[in-house]
């Protein structure tokens, strides 16, 4: 790659497509829309909410560029307990009607969670519905032998709790409703002393015979049989009570937790809404939400529901009663773990058909969508994400979004949502910088609807620093960088208005082999799947990570999914997608359907990808013989030779082929699939639209990256946007001797750019790249450090011959303060000739906003903190002001030290995230912080520049 001078910062760029018909106009950005814009979750803390207060914050949000907020209401402040209003109640609806409206007034989008706290539950959801658990009991008896044992089980005591007050199940009344002080017990977890109900008895001899008992135990236990010949060992089955409660509940909405796999109990538990909803105008309800599936963060598991057996018949076609030792066994048999796929597979069917599918069916009814986190489920998370118009995906990885976004692409769904910025670091020491570095890894792993998470509600009366949820980073008017979020979701919505536009442009569908996890023997009859946590070391994470490093797209295809693909032209289509090959990577079990399908795909011309080997064979256990035989005579099909390339096998079949060998980038470049080496520099996203490609591009190593980029299409212009700086024009571009293109970058550390190629030609100025023309110049002189809002109290206006940290003042107002300092200096006209002036303030603490003779030239948040003046903008004299905001930490630290009160939640209140910033009692605390830097600490210094043909 050819390098020119490393130069700092993307700089001009005027944007994107207007679409007139198949050409374009003028280069300009997309439509900014509340769809475009990031969006926050919008906890209700004891849903103490009042409509002067909603009507004021919800300005605030959309002063601040935010496009919407997802309302989930959550345990109460103490001190506040007057204003609670209980969940669902006629108050609570009036005030979700009263947020409605404004929204409609405000253009800001609303949704709701469909629980309070999570998972879905609350006090009207009886034992009948709650969520269940088997439990299992074993006898053996000789010839002739009766038990004398009662066939009974008692269920154990239980309670755990997120108060801070240790609770004792004696205190605990039934039902859980009955209990006046809930929201001090925040209970989690109840299971109380009970006998729970036989479900089968079942007797296995060592000579294979079995015998259902169940009809003859008494209602006392009593099991009235004598063992004819032979050695029998007999499986007791009981119903249990997994005993979760809703976490974080709010007020009216503490309970039980329901049973997912009861059409059932989610019918009940829904029609609570439909009652509290009946004659109100709840209809701009956008979507309905539900978090992330976490019943089994308890002990034990909700393993079970009422018609599991009969379920389990219709389904795998043998009763499970039959099969109880191998189910239950610990030993790593075949049987055995056949046995437990199936237990599986019936489970994450009930999960799919009797909640996912029947909840999105009552949404609709409603006319709104759904969103929903899939991961954390007992069940195929790809075929959970499907189900639901908008997947949402969480965390730091971005093979862990790739499940919801390859749901979202692969069913031609538009939209990926994230819960964001959830934990970054410890309490009020994210800063927008680290928000910003963390959102972007978001958008390149294909998300384009992002939420924070999130913002509480906090009445403008609150003493600082107001409401607060458990979790960071804390979006609060409080925070000091609330002055410069805006610019963060400027810098968003830009980019989200690109990735909402056209289709998502992958080349790969990767099979998921879930039937390799089901049938692996784990700690619990359930797994849980979330990301790659059950595939670690894997050849399936393996060939992902390797994809997604080397420059690949690709997405994630589930069995169910392969169904609904279809041929065209050697293309393989779904949900308004073309993709180039299918990769099974060493898949050991494949459904036989699965694989009938696959095959027929290379006869009409798809070319499939075999990682190391072929499945070898079905899951399950049922029907096995005859399924396995089916696979071995379907596999016949494929006579493997050696291509020239001595690493890769191939076996034609029809209009197609297959192509196997142990060599992931040679098989993909055999199958003609190109991978984009831009990636051996940057990390990217692609999209496509009529005319060509959108990237968005960001620059994650600690080096400036500059200079030519190979771009794997074709090109006869290139858009180039920088969204944080909102600036466009016409890119530099070349191209290559296969006849794609090349592009000239300019990015630092940190920095981002969008791409948009066309193969027509793009009217519009051309891309500013610059450079410098001389040294950076320091200015000097003495600063004017002024504070303009925070507190605990407004520090001294301070002169400062030298930059550093205000918490280096003498004075524990500077060292205590959080909000927003101003600096100003006065400096004269750079002598020098230049195009124009590179102002590099140095190191900030956090973010900024830079004014130049009144006028406000940039806001800067971070990594890096450049900003380009045009020499228009030079006076002989000049005023530079930079106002900045620091963290919350100060303040925060001084309050704990002094021994105020701020932690007054009930429930969770207010764990540390890192151990050693808990005090004795396991909350948070900053007492023994030392003042972190704040301010300007520059050094800050004006580079003349020019600008490049």
């Amino acid at each position: 790659m050819k390098h020119y001078l490393q130069v700092p910062r993307l700089l001009f760029v005027f944007s994107i497509i207007l679409f007139s018909k198949s050409v374009f106009a003028q280069v300009t950005w997309p439509a900014i829309t509340k769809q475009t814009k990031p969006w926050s979750r919008w906890w209700w803390e004891g849903s103490a909410v009042n409509q002067k207060d909603l009507t004021t914050l919800l300005q605030q949000y959309k002063a601040a560029g935010l496009g919407g907020m997802e309302i989930t209401p959550i345990y109460g402040v103490r001190g506040y307990e007057d204003q609670f209003i209980n969940y669902l109640s006629p108050k609570w609806v009036s005030m979700l009607s009263h947020t409605l409206q404004e929204g409609k007034r405000l253009d800001l989008g609303i949704d709701l969670a469909n629980a309070t706290g999570w998972p879905f539950g609350g006090p009207w959801v009886t034992e009948e519905d709650a969520c269940k658990e088997m439990f299992f009991k074993t006898f053996e008896l000789k010839t002739g032998e009766s038990l004398s044992e009662a066939v009974v089980y008692k269920q154990e005591p239980l309670v755990r709790a997120e108060g801070r007050n240790k609770v004792d199940i004696s205190q605990i009344k039934q039902p859980i409703s009955a209990n006046k002080n809930l929201q001090e017990l925040a209970l989690d977890q109840v299971r109380f002393e009970k006998m729970l109900p036989l479900q089968v008895l079942k007797a296995y001899s060592d000579n294979g015979q079995t015998i259902n008992l169940t009809k003859e135990v008494d209602a006392s236990g009593k099991l009235n049989w004598k063992a004819p010949a032979g050695n029998w060992k007999l499986y007791a089955i009981f119903q249990g009570w997994h005993g979760k409660m809703v976490e974080r509940a709010a007020p009216g909405g503490e309970g039980n937790v329901i049973d997912h796999f009861s059409k059932t109990a989610l019918n009940n538990y829904l029609a609570q809404f439909d009652k509290a909803f009946k004659g109100q105008n709840v209809n701009s309800i956008r979507a309905f939400f539900n978090d992330s599936y976490e019943v089994d963060d308890a002990r034990g598991q909700a393993n079970f529901t009422p018609l599991l057996f009969e379920e389990f018949k219709k389904r795998r076609g043998y009763d499970l009663r039959d099969e109880l030792p191998a189910l239950l066994s610990k030993e790593n048999s075949d049987k055995s773990n056949r046995v437990i796929c199936d237990f599986r597979t019936t489970i994450s069917e009930l999960l799919l058909e009797n909640f996912t599918m029947p909840w999105h069916t009552w949404a609709k009814s409603k006319g709104a969508l759904i969103r929903n986190q899939s991961h954390g489920s007992p069940a195929n998370i790809l075929d959970q994400y499907a189900a639901i118009d908008i997947p949402e995906t969480e965390g730091n990885d971005v093979l862990r979004y790739k499940f919801a976004t390859s749901a979202a692409h692969v069913t031609g769904k538009n939209l990926t949502s994230s819960e964001s910025a959830t934990w970054l670091n410890e309490h009020f020491l994210s800063s927008l910088g680290d928000v910003k570095t963390a959102l972007d890894r978001y958008l390149i792993g294909g998300v384009n609807h992002v939420f924070y998470h999130g913002i509480a509600y906090s009445p403008p009366s609150a003493p600082w620093p107001g409401w607060l949820f458990y979790a960071a980073v804390h979006f609060t008017t409080a925070n000091p960088q609330w002055n410069e979020f805006s610019a963060l979701n400027e810098y968003i919505a830009r980019c989200q208005s690109f990735l909402q536009s056209g289709k998502p442009d992958q080349d790969i569908l990767q099979y998921y082999p879930i039937f390799d996890s089901f049938s692996t023997p784990g700690r619990d009859l359930l797994k849980h799947y979330d990301g790659m946590t059950e595939f670690r070391g894997s050849d399936f994470e393996a060939n992902a990570q390797q994809m997604l490093q080397r420059g690949y797209s690709f997405d994630f295809i589930s069995d169910r999914q392969i169904q609904n693909l279809q041929v065209e032209n050697q293309q393989i289509k779904t949900g308004g997608l073309a993709y180039k090959t299918i990769l099974l990577s060493a898949a050991h079990y494949i459904p036989l359907e699965t694989m009938q399908k696959i095959l027929d795909m290379a006869k009409s011309g798809a070319t499939v990808v075999i990682y190391k080997n072929l499945p070898a064979n079905v899951p399950g256990y049922g029907n096995l013989q005859q399924r396995e035989n089916q696979l071995k005579e379907l596999l016949l099909q494929l006579k493997f030779i050696q291509t020239e390339n001595s690493s890769v096998k191939k076996a034609s079949l029809g209009k197609g082929s297959f192509l196997m060998g142990d060599d992931l980038d040679q098989l993909l470049a055999y199958a003609k699939i190109n991978r984009e080496t831009l990636a051996d520099h940057l990390q990217f996203t692609r999209r496509q639209y009529q005319n060509g490609k959108y990237y968005f591009i960001v620059n994650k190593g600690n080096q400036k990256a500059e200079g030519w980029f190979p771009l794997e299409t074709q090109a006869a212009a290139i858009a180039l946007f920088d969204p944080m700086f909102k600036k466009s024009g016409l890119a530099k571009i070349r191209k290559t001797k296969n006849g794609n293109a090349e592009v000239f970058l300019q990015l630092l550390p940190g920095e981002s750019c969008i791409l948009q190629t066309s193969v027509k030609a793009i009217n519009g100025n051309k891309y500013a790249y610059w450079k410098p023309s001389g040294e950076a110049q320091p200015i000097k002189g003495t600063w004017t450090l002024s504070f303009t809002e925070g507190g605990p109290k407004l520090p001294a206006k301070a002169q400062l011959s030298n930059l550093g940290s205000w918490t280096d003042i003498n004075g524990d107002d500077y060292k205590n303060f959080s909000g927003t300092g101003k600096y100003s200096i006065t400096f004269p006209k750079p002598q020098t000739k230049a195009a124009a002036w590179q102002l590099d303030l140095g190191k900030v603490h956090e973010s900024a906003k830079v004014f130049l003779n009144g006028k406000l030239i940039a806001t800067v948040i971070g990594p890096n903190y450049q900003v380009i003046i045009p020499t228009a903008e030079m006076k002989a004299t000049n005023l530079l002001e930079v106002s900045v905001s620091n963290l919350m930490a100060n303040r925060i630290a001084d309050m704990d030290r002094r021994k105020v009160n701020w932690k007054r939640f009930y429930n969770t209140n207010f764990p540390a995230r890192l151990s050693v910033n808990a005090n004795q009692e396991g909350i948070f605390d900053a007492s023994k912080w030392l003042p972190k830097p704040s301010g300007l600490l520059g050094p800050v210094t004006l580079t003349p520049i020019i600008y490049t043909p």
